[in-house]
């Protein structure tokens, strides 16, 4: 592995992210909250000074264009580390300890919204905006943004794009991977804009219908409020479910429907149909049970159904209703969905719809083999036949996933004696989800009681799930380390 071109390629990416700094910068002049212009001062310099460090080698534009996968995924896992860190900055100089400061920016970054906050009365409104941003860039992924941008990036960005970027068939809108970044971030910020109009014409001020559109395209769920959506009216929270639910749909899909007109390709679909039918049929579910068990009003029991489950199965993870007061197999439900995620190619986090969708062609492949030892019969996503080593790759996922999610599950069990809090807080944050299903952590809760080395299991679940757990599979593999000229 060639070190010298994983720093430059870090480096570049850690100069141009100090370029976000400035917008929180923009919104404390706007807002005339002054004080709140150093922290993310200070931070811009910082990364931008790291990034010149970084690039301080001979590696040129001919070697980043020779960037193999593993490297790639080396320079993803560094970026994001790097971004993770420098994020946790500005959080000190609003009185948040080194732990909680790390914690918060990194269930920013990975669009968890799981928080150490309580009091939510002491911070400005460029604190909650800054907050807001770090999960819209989260979303779509920061260095595909700088794949879609920098030149630098045109050849090598397609390695970078799918160590990312994880999607079992590796489709492309475009031949060329930088015109498909491009267009998979305009898709974002369309939707974006769409949704603060909507936010807007139903009476929200500019202010939080950009703090809830940056939230809730790009599933992160963090809220400038304490209590989410709750108390909200009826026709927000819809709205809002419907962007969550368009959050976790697969870009590519959505670009060739909103862009090409083909709303064709909605039906062709195998993982649409399966996101939409679990989607439709957990919605339905929660519902009656509301109604019947918990003696909600339908519409309202089927508006705060259809919510939960399209922000829980996104990995948005805000709430219109406090969940943990829902009968127990409303809950269930919820549940499930932490381990089933949204789309390939979204902004939610998850195991994903399109390798359940493998795992049980995978399943049903090997039961027939049983029977017909000779039969030859590839598994296909969407009539595309899906690599050996893919699938390989998908396995292992489902195994280190299930690995992790036990591991973390053990040891915090061990430490907070709490099994609620060691289970559902394992897979919430593993799963990019945010709150779990015990009070302290659920939808009105925080994670700020925690003992320090459950934060840090946590903060490592967050960040692992957001990366999708293959670059650090990657560092694990000694060939890795060995260094080439």
């Amino acid at each position: 592995m060639r070190f010298k071109i994983i720093l430059n390629t870090t480096g570049i990416a850690l100069k141009y992210m100090s370029i976000i700094f400035l917008f929180p910068i923009v919104f404390a002049l706007f807002y005339k909250e002054f004080t709140s212009i150093h922290p993310f001062f200070v931070t811009g310099i910082i990364a931008f000074l790291i990034g010149t460090l970084f690039c301080l080698n001979d590696a040129d534009e001919k070697d980043i264009d020779s960037m193999n996968r593993t490297e790639a995924l080396a320079t993803v896992l560094l970026s994001w580390g790097g971004y993770a860190v420098i994020c946790a900055i500005p959080f000190l100089f609003f009185n948040l300890s080194p732990i909680n400061a790390l914690f918060e920016s990194v269930s920013g970054i990975s669009t968890t919204g799981a928080t150490i906050l309580s009091d939510f009365s002491l911070y400005s409104k460029t604190f909650f905006m800054y907050r807001a941003l770090m999960q819209w860039f989260g979303g779509m992924g920061i260095m595909v943004l700088f794949i879609a941008v920098l030149p630098k990036f045109a050849v090598a960005g397609r390695q970078i794009f799918f160590a990312e970027a994880s999607n079992p068939t590796e489709e492309k809108i475009t031949p060329r991977i930088r015109h498909t970044a491009s267009w998979l971030w305009s898709i974002y910020i369309l939707l974006t804009v769409i949704q603060i109009i909507c936010y807007s014409a139903l009476g929200l001020n500019f202010y939080d219908s950009l703090c809830l559109s940056f939230s809730t395209i790009s599933a992160g769920g963090f809220s400038n409020y304490a209590n989410g959506l709750i108390g909200q009216n009826s026709a927000l929270i819809w709205v809002a479910g419907l962007f969550a639910f368009l959050a976790g749909m697969n870009f590519i899909l959505t670009y060739k429907v909103l862009i090409k007109g083909k709303i064709n390709e909605l039906f062709k679909s195998e993982e649409f149909k399966t996101y939409f039918g679990i989607v439709f049929v957990i919605t339905l579910l929660i519902a009656a049970v509301l109604y019947f068990e918990g003696n909600m009003p339908f519409n309202v029991a089927l508006r705060d159904a259809f919510y939960e489950t399209a922000s829980t199965i996104t990995s948005t993870g805000s709430t219109s209703s406090d969940y943990i007061l829902w009968p127990q197999r409303a809950q269930i439900f919820l549940f499930i969905l932490m381990f089933i995620g949204g789309s390939a190619i979204s902004a939610s986090g998850g195991i994903k719809v399109a390798r359940w969708v493998y795992l049980f062609k995978f399943i049903k492949n090997e039961l027939n083999k049983i029977v017909h030892p000779n039969m030859i019969s590839p598994v296909k996503l969407d009539g595309r036949t899906v690599p050996p080593e893919t699938g390989h790759q998908i396995i292992i996922f489902f195994m280190f996933f299930l690995a992790i999610f036990v591991i973390s599950t053990v040891l915090v069990a061990l430490i907070e004696q709490n099994t609620i809090i060691a289970i559902t807080g394992s897979i919430a944050t593993l799963s990019n989800t945010g709150p779990g299903f015990e009070a302290s952590i659920g939808p009105v809760g925080n994670y700020n009681d925690l003992n320090f080395f459950t934060k840090l299991i946590f903060t490592f679940n967050m960040f692992v799930g957001r990366l999708e757990i293959i670059p650090f599979l990657a560092i694990l593999n000694k060939d890795l380390w060995q260094i080439k000229r």
